[in-house]
This record gives structure tokens, C-alpha cells and sequence, in this order.
């Protein structure tokens, strides 16, 4: 058993998987969740850096499944957390079931909320911690043709941004914002967002997003925006107007926009 304990949500595959990796190679013991048995598959390949791992699979939508997935950590103080978890509802608002959008903003928001609050209660007690959260891009962008998830991600940076602030003078603690772009994972196919534009266009590898936000994470930094493009964008988004970035995103999120 290694002296430190790191909780890695969405680690089945993507940048979780990449941000599992590198703690395990950083020495910290790891449990990682998430709502597919892929998890399963993904804890064996992180034991090979020999450190103790543990999966959970459950539906961090569910305070529940927070629950279950802080249970697992059996006393132990988490020293590291990272909340990468989220999930995509590509296409037209209003041809969404109730249940997919509902879930999409109960995972991206509600279990990401209450998860922070439960480890970071815990980590100011006792004045050692480090977080990390993925947000996005996205959260500056009205996201037309995926307008849940960029707004869910316009929560988790403002929510950061504002919770870094009532945590500045709490020595010992840290909190992170990885704000990536389009990264190459499963994010698209399970968001059905293959046929459009920025589904089929070249994406970052998230391998390089993951470790932005691990050197940002242990540099303290409050936020890092991964690749130059991205930070362009940001950029923009604080000059362009918001009905200009709504049809922008519109072209590269629109079904069928992709071609064949």
C-alpha cells in the first residue's frame, strides 16, 4: 500500500484513463470509476506500475453512486482527486429524451458538485490536498447541437473559478481546471456526434491533455487551457460576440455536417 490515495473518475478510457496512468506511475494508489465494467479492464492495466488499485463501477449522476465510490476508500485520506467524468448529448435540444439530458447535467454538474464538496470538506481539515477538474472549452462557447454539454461545462469553470477563490487562503490545498478542446476519445460515438465536423476532424491526443493538467495539478496552478488553438479560442470568446460563437459551433456540430 503506497502512503498516498488518488480517486480518478471516468478512468474506463480518454484523458481519465491518461490521468489514472500517470498517478499510478507517480507512486499513488488509485480507485477509479466509472459506469461501464470497462473499468475492470482499465484498473489492471494501471496495477502494472505496482501500486494498490481498486475499480468502481458506478453512476456518478446518483449521489449515491458518490457515495459508493468515496466507500470504497475505506477511511483512507484521498490525497488527490481528479473529477474528470462527463458526459456529451449531441443533436438538436429538443429532439433529447428528458432521461439523456438529464442525465448529462446530473453527471457533469450535480455528482461533479457534490463529490468536490465531500473530498474538499475533508482536505481543508486537514490542509493537504490536490484537485484537478475537468472542464472545458466548451463552457465559453454557446454550444449549439450540444448545447447541455457546453452548458454544464460553463458551470464547472465559473464553479471552479469561484471555489478557488474561497479556498485561497487554505494552505496546503489546491484546485485545478484542465479546460481541454476536442480530444480524441470515445467522447463523440457515445455522443453521436460522429457524422458532424469536429467528430470527424483531427482532435488532441489525450495522452498530451492529461498531462497538461497533471503538471498543471502539481504546480498548484488555478487553470490550465490545453493546446494554443484552445487558448485562442478562449481568447475570442471574451471579444466575439455570443451569437456569432452559437453559429460557429452550429457548423461544427450539426448532424450530418461531417459529409460521408
Amino acid at each position: 500500500m503506497a502512503d498516498k490515495l488518488a480517486i480518478i473518475t471516468g478512468a474506463s478510457t480518454g484523458i481519465g484513463f491518461e490521468l489514472a496512468t500517470l498517478a499510478a506511475k507517480d507512486g499513488y494508489d488509485l480507485i477509479v470509476v466509472a459506469d461501464e465494467p470497462l473499468i475492470d479492464a482499465a484498473a489492471e492495466d494501471f496495477k502494472q506500475f505496482g501500486t494498490q488499485v481498486e475499480s468502481v463501477q458506478a453512476d456518478l449522476a446518483a449521489i449515491e453512486g458518490v457515495d459508493a465510490l468515496l466507500a470504497a476508500a475505506r477511511g483512507r485520506r484521498v490525497d488527490l482527486l481528479a473529477a474528470n467524468a462527463g458526459i456529451g448529448t449531441g443533436g438538436a435540444f429538443l429532439d433529447l429524451e428528458v432521461g439523456s439530458w438529464r442525465h448529462s447535467i446530473d453527471t457533469n454538474v450535480t455528482g461533479t458538485v457534490y463529490l468536490l464538496q465531500k473530498v474538499l470538506r475533508e482536505m481543508v481539515a486537514v490542509r493537504q490536498g490536490k484537485v484537478l477538474v475537468t472542464g472545458s472549452i466548451a463552457g465559453y462557447i454557446p454550444g449549439s447541437y450540444n448545447a447541455i454539454y457546453n452548458a454544464t461545462k460553463a458551470f464547472i469553470d465559473n464553479f471552479t473559478e469561484a471555489l478557488r477563490n474561497e479556498l485561497k487562503d487554505v494552505d496546503g490545498v489546491t484546485l485545478t481546471t484542465l479546460m481541454p478542446g476536442a480530444t480524441e476519445t470515445e467522447f463523440f460515438a457515445r455522443a453521436d456526434m460522429l457524422d458532424t465536423e469536429v467528430g470527424q476532424a483531427k482532435k488532441a491526443d489525450p495522452a498530451k491533455v492529461a498531462r497538461d493538467g497533471w503538471d498543471a495539478l502539481m504546480a498548484g496552478k488555478g487553470h490550465i487551457v490545453s493546446g494554443l488553438s484552445n487558448k485562442l479560442q478562449v481568447a475570442a470568446s471574451g471579444i466575439v460576440p455570443q451569437s456569432i460563437l452559437a453559429e460557429r459551433h452550429r457548423k461544427m456540430a450539426e448532424p450530418g455536417g461531417g459529409g460521408e
